[in-house]
């Protein structure tokens, strides 16, 4: 009666098909075979994360100083300048109590460089080199024919670098008009 009423619907009866045969073993083969990847790329992602956190913790640490060493630094040209603008003669005959403000001046600026130094801070080398619009920041130019063109011919305030970033760039005059900086391989002598 069921094969009637599937014949007056125009329906066709539906015949099951058995599922093939899985070997169990080869089923666990499989399984086996995709959980170890698993582990294997959990282990490879943890150990990822385990070396990108130690690189954070580690840049944190270096540049955590970064805000205050640059605030600091205003303070060390503000000794600079004090020290700069005290004519020689006031250093040679001043009286003792002159001498020892100057003496006290100096010692406070090597105590901040020092101290700078110590965390990581380090000035910038600027003059006789190439500019580096990274690490020097261009104030004038210097019409000099006898230097190469972009060399940094003077240095009106000192740069400093954390570690590889730049806290402060140079700020510097360049050389302008005289031959331009050979590219590194043109320096080489090819006469031998």
């Amino acid at each position: 009666m069921m094969s009637d009423e599937n014949a007056a619907s125009g329906e066709t009866p539906e015949v099951e098909t058995p599922a093939p045969a899985v070997d169990p073993i080869e089923a666990l083969r499989a399984e086996n075979a995709e959980l170890k990847d698993r582990v294997l790329r959990s282990h490879a992602e943890m150990e990822n994360l385990r070396k990108r956190t130690e690189r954070d913790v580690n840049d944190t640490r270096s540049y955590a100083i970064a805000g205050f060493a640059r605030d600091m630094l205003s303070a060390t040209d503000a000794l600079s300048r004090a020290l700069m603008v005290l004519p020689a003669e006031a250093r040679e005959s001043g009286d003792a109590t002159t001498k020892s403000l100057i003496d006290g001046i100096e010692l406070a600026e090597r105590e901040m460089q020092r101290l700078l130094a110590k965390h990581g801070v380090k000035p910038i080398e600027a003059e006789g080199q190439k500019f580096d619009p990274h690490k020097h920041q261009a104030m004038f130019e210097v019409p000099d024919p006898s230097k190469p063109e972009g060399t940094v011919v003077q240095v009106v305030q000192a740069g400093f670098a954390i570690g590889e970033r730049v806290l402060r760039p140079a700020m510097v005059g360049v050389a302008k008009g005289g031959p331009s900086h050979a590219p590194a391989d043109e320096a080489i002598d090819k006469s031998a």
